[in-house]
């Protein structure tokens, strides 16, 4: 088995997903996608009340900090360069802006609601990844 793959600690962060995403939706009637909350943090959009955007994004950095300080330093490999990361990103942005969400709204919250958009969206996202990952393995620069 690789020395990446940590499923005890890929089910705990699941598990910890999926129950940020209910308090969320059951104690704020709110969708917990985080493109979206980013969007509302910096004044973009409607939706969740600024605090609370902010209050989420903020805590996503602290909530891994928190973690790397209990349970020791979280592992995290990027073979690529950091342009083709910027790159990535924006192509990603984009990406969530066209489908009006990203895979955590989508995927976790639209999902779990059987909402045929996000279920679209959702299959859309995984399709893209894997043609990504298959043609930058094919042209050499796959990780």
């Amino acid at each position: 088995m690789p020395d990446y793959a940590m499923p005890v600690q890929g089910l705990i962060g699941g598990l910890m997903i999926g129950t940020a995403a209910a308090i969320m939706l059951l104690g704020a009637g709110r969708i917990a996608g985080v493109s979206g909350m980013a969007a509302r943090a910096i004044g973009l959009g409607g939706g969740a009340p600024r605090t609370l955007a902010l209050a989420f994004i903020i805590g996503l950095p602290l909530g891994a900090a928190l973690v790397a300080w209990a349970a020791g330093p979280i592992l995290s490999r990027f073979p690529m360069s950091m342009a083709t990361l910027a790159v990535a990103g924006l192509i990603v942005g984009i990406g969530t802006r066209l489908g009006s969400g990203c895979t955590s709204g989508h995927g976790v919250c639209g999902m779990s609601r059987l909402s045929r958009r996000s279920i679209v969206a959702t299959f859309t996202f995984m399709a893209t990844g894997f043609a990504t990952v298959a043609i930058v393995n094919a042209v050499g620069g796959g990780w």
